[in-house]
C-alpha cells in the first residue's frame, strides 16, 4: 500500500490553518513588529508539519488497509 500525497495535503491544510490563523490573531491583538512574526511563525510553520506528517501517514495507511483499498482498474 502507498499513501501517496494524501497525508501531505491534509497536513498542509491543517498546519496552514493553524499557523495563519494564529498569526492573524496575534497581529490583531498585539500588533508586534514583523521580526517577531518571523521569529515566531517561521519555526512553527516548519516544525508543525514535520510533527503531523508521520501520524497522518500512519492513519491514512491504516484506513486504506481497513477499507481494503486497491488501485483503480478499468473493467474490460
Amino acid at each position: 500500500m502507498d499513501s501517496g500525497d494524501g497525508p501531505a495535503v491534509f497536513v498542509i491544510l491543517i498546519a496552514g490553518f493553524i499557523v495563519v490563523g494564529s498569526a492573524l490573531v496575534v497581529e490583531v491583538m498585539y500588533q508586534p513588529p514583523y521580526w517577531v512574526h518571523a521569529a515566531l511563525w517561521l519555526p512553527i510553520g516548519i516544525i508543525l508539519p514535520m510533527l503531523l506528517l508521520r501520524p497522518f501517514k500512519g492513519v491514512l495507511l491504516c484506513l486504506q488497509y481497513h477499507n481494503k483499498a486497491e488501485e483503480g482498474r478499468v473493467d474490460g
